[in-house]
């Protein structure tokens, strides 16, 4: 990922939670969120001090991943990988996903946490051989998630 591609991730940031979580998280606790999350400033800082990868298609980004550095245990956090709804489906996940996997030098192991209803993020991950290590209730901008940690094992 490139500076320039700040304001087309946040888009995709914001599409994807939309589509992902419309009846899960309420609107305004989305919005409340992805205006912290994907700020300017915190995208510029996700880009100095963790590994972002963007997928492109057709011209646009489709899709986005980040990842945390590396630890002395050899883990990293997939604190992030959405795509495009459109997009779904087709491989780019998957893709990004490898490529961290090979950018990242000493990993061997991968944490996430995802909400449980988010069923098509529990199952991309469980196919791609992710496990469920724990579930806890989460305090989501005064709404309570139930939400999974998982993690693979390389």
């Amino acid at each position: 990922m490139i500076t320039g591609d700040i304001e087309q991730v946040q888009a995709v940031a914001k599409e994807s939670w939309h589509a992902t979580y419309e009846g899960i998280i309420p609107r305004e606790i989305q919005q409340n969120f992805l205006n912290g999350a994907y700020s300017d400033e915190m995208m510029e800082r996700r880009m100095e001090n963790s590994l972002m990868l963007v997928a492109e298609a057709e011209n646009t980004i489709a899709g986005f991943a980040n990842f945390t550095p590396v630890n002395k245990q050899g883990q990293t956090e997939l604190s992030a990988i959405y795509l495009l709804p459109q997009y779904q489906g087709e491989g780019i996940g998957s893709a990004l996903l490898n490529t961290g996997v090979k950018k990242l030098e000493n990993l061997k192991e991968i944490q996430l946490d995802v909400e449980k209803e988010n069923i098509i993020g529990t199952a991309f991950y469980k196919a791609k051989g992710f496990k469920t290590v724990d579930e806890y209730d989460e305090n989501f901008g005064s709404h309570i998630l139930k939400t999974v940690r998982m993690e693979l094992i390389l």
